[in-house]
């Protein structure tokens, strides 16, 4: 069974938001925490440097069959991830995708603010860290000399679809987000190119026939190549050098390249968030799962604890005991009523069923 895509409600980078938590990391985890705040009437801002909701699930493995979710004895990752999405839906979290959180202050009245790196402010009483094994960051070609280029005319990612128009573009890589993009700016560049060392791709297989076909009718050139270098200066691309058994070397005339190489994981600026930390997890407590500061949390795979599993299903149990926590914290006076979805009308409300 598939659920389709809800589309996450996003927000627009660089302005300044307060919410009552801020969720470092949308992955099942993460997207589980609003459920449960959300059922307290608590508002979520969910920030995560991917350009999609579900983390590894929907990034690494969105074909990959789950069996330990409590009642689907089988999903894969992007199922889950969309069925989490359509459980989250009435809660209308705001979403700040393709940024990573940068630095952390507390401010006088206690609050935080969380500023990304491109310049969204985002304060509230309670910060909770949903970020797995921390932040993805893209694997880098192995090229002399391109770092000049990067963030200029070298890409690894796609934040404005803008800026690739009438451009001649050339996407390296074989997997999902590759030929996605493929598809996604062939009808805006002026022209594009895929380069990929193999003629096999682990991309969808419907992307990979669309791919294919745009091959055929001459939309879109297929290099089956290594790339090898790149070519141009101050920071401007004019070609891009591959090589084949075949041809050799030769170059690809180009003014943007796209790398879609894979993504690896590292804890990033969290590291720089005063908390303590033990091999690049963080220790919380087992009753609300708070951090050595008091309002940060940590649920999911990026904390640790005596007994740790580092389970899908852990950690929706830690994102429900960290929202009472967090409840206490954003209205501390109000008595917090434990109510179930099952029986409760005003659950049932809030979730659109009553």
């Amino acid at each position: 069974m598939t659920q389709g895509h809800v589309k996450a409600e996003q927000a627009t980078p660089g302005e300044a938001y307060e919410t009552d938590v801020i969720i470092v990391g949308a992955g099942p985890v993460g997207l589980f925490a609003v459920f449960e705040l959300g059922l307290l009437d608590l508002k979520c801002h969910v920030v995560d440097v991917l350009d999609r909701p579900g983390g590894q699930c929907a990034e690494l493995y969105p074909e990959k069959p789950i069996y330990d979710i409590p009642g689907l004895p089988i999903v894969s990752g992007q199922e889950l991830t969309d069925r989490l999405m359509q459980q989250i839906a009435p809660f209308h979290a705001t979403f700040h995708l393709q940024q990573m959180a940068e630095s952390l202050e507390r401010l006088p009245d206690g609050k935080f603010k969380l500023r990304t790196e491109l310049g969204t402010t985002i304060t509230a009483p309670v910060l909770a860290i949903a970020a797995g094994g921390g932040s993805f960051v893209p694997r880098k070609p192995k090229i002399e000399g391109i770092e000049p280029f990067e963030g200029k005319t070298i890409h690894y990612s796609v934040r404005q679809m803008e800026r690739f128009r009438d451009k001649d573009i050339v996407i390296a890589g074989g997997g999902d987000s590759a030929l996605d993009w493929v598809l996604n700016l062939q009808p805006i560049a002026r022209s594009t190119t895929l380069i990929h060392r193999r003629d096999d791709f682990r991309a969808a297989p419907h992307s990979v026939a669309k791919m294919r076909a745009l091959v055929a009718e001459k939309k879109v050139r297929l290099e089956i190549a290594d790339l090898k270098s790149v070519v141009g200066a101050d920071g401007q691309l004019t070609s891009v050098g591959c090589v084949t058994k075949e041809k050799g070397a030769y170059e690809i005339p180009c003014s943007e390249l796209l790398a879609f190489y894979g993504l690896t994981m590292k804890l990033g600026p969290i590291a720089n968030f005063g908390l303590n930390l033990n091999e690049n997890l963080i220790p919380v407590d087992t009753e609300k799962f708070e951090t050595n500061e008091p309002g940060i949390f940590a649920i999911g795979d990026i904390n640790t604890y005596p007994g740790k599993l580092k389970l899908i299903l852990c950690g929706f149990h830690e994102g429900a005991l960290m929202a009472q926590a967090a409840f206490r914290i954003c209205r501390p006076g109000e008595r917090l009523v434990f109510l179930y979805t099952t029986s409760s009308t005003d659950l049932q409300k809030k979730l659109g069923v009553a």
